[in-house]
């Protein structure tokens, strides 16, 4: 399973985004009719194959009780949402986690290889920026890559 691409959307007044068909497909490959939204550590929102979500559930329920584990569960277990696909491939993003990643109209979004991460237009610019900054400090680590 691979979601790439960047895909740039728009939210409607009823708080959908479309969810590129490129990105459906894979999901019918896996036999998943819908996804599971959380917020992500980027400032956006990261959307997973319900498979790959049952992984994650179980990764964090391995995590020794304590402080970290408090705070997986709470940015990213606990606002977790189940969402469909509507007739025109969109799903709706609920109220909080649209609040949380400051998505308003313009959105990006972008594959993750395992998961479907949303942004603002704006926050993923700034996460670029910060990506290119990572990779321009460590060149040799890029060059070993062949990139």
């Amino acid at each position: 399973m691979s979601f790439t691409g960047e895909f740039h959307n728009t939210i409607d007044a009823k708080g959908r985004v479309s969810i590129p068909a490129k990105f459906r497909e894979v999901l019918r490959q896996f036999g998943d009719e819908g996804l599971k939204l959380t917020k992500n550590m980027d400032g956006g929102l990261s959307a997973y194959p319900l498979e790959r979500w049952q992984a994650i559930e179980k990764d964090i329920a391995a995590v020794a009780p304590g402080p970290r584990r408090t705070a997986l569960n709470r940015l990213i277990l606990n606002p977790a949402e189940s969402c469909a696909f509507d007739k025109q491939g969109r799903i709706q993003l609920p109220q909080a986690l649209r609040a949380y990643a400051g998505l308003e109209q313009d959105v990006v979004v972008v594959g993750g290889i395992e998961k479907i991460d949303i942004f603002s237009q704006a926050r993923y610019a700034e996460v670029n920026r910060e990506s290119q900054d990572l990779l321009r400090a460590d060149p040799q680590f890029v060059a070993d890559l062949g990139l």
